[in-house]
């Protein structure tokens, strides 16, 4: 058996460099966002905080994020705000999309992003089936 770890999957693993814009959460926000595994169709970041909390102007590219804890909170975009309470284990699609927000509840959010980016489709049917590494 061959090793299980990041580089041995062809990944990016955590704490690695990574291509990364101004208005990347782990540029603006590295205190509440950490990068757990990136690919060349993925990255999957980990993101928490405590009541009270704020983040600064970031982007996310179309995302999936999985909540591991309920949490409440506020994203602001320019002059527009949104109310956001979700309940742990909860899966919900995000287009993208720059924001800010502000833990506005009394528990710590907690959650994994699952950022997905440009498609590399070749035309070509690919003989994988099932789950790469």
């Amino acid at each position: 058996m061959g090793r299980n770890d990041a580089s041995s999957m062809g990944c990016t693993p955590n704490g690695s460099e990574s291509t990364m814009t101004a208005d990347d959460p782990l540029v603006t926000d590295p205190g509440h966002y950490r990068l757990l595994w990136e690919n060349e169709h993925v990255r999957v970041l980990d993101y928490s905080d405590e009541p009270g909390d704020q983040t600064h102007p970031h982007h996310h590219p179309d995302s999936v994020m999985v909540t591991l804890t309920s949490f409440e909170r506020q994203l602001t975009a320019g002059d527009r705000t949104a109310q956001v309470a979700l309940d742990a284990g909860t899966a919900v699609w995000l287009a993208a999309q720059e924001h800010s927000g502000r833990n506005t509840g009394t528990t710590p959010t907690h959650t994994i992003l699952i950022e997905l980016k440009e498609a590399t489709d070749t035309g070509v049917p690919t003989s994988v089936l099932g789950p790469s590494h």
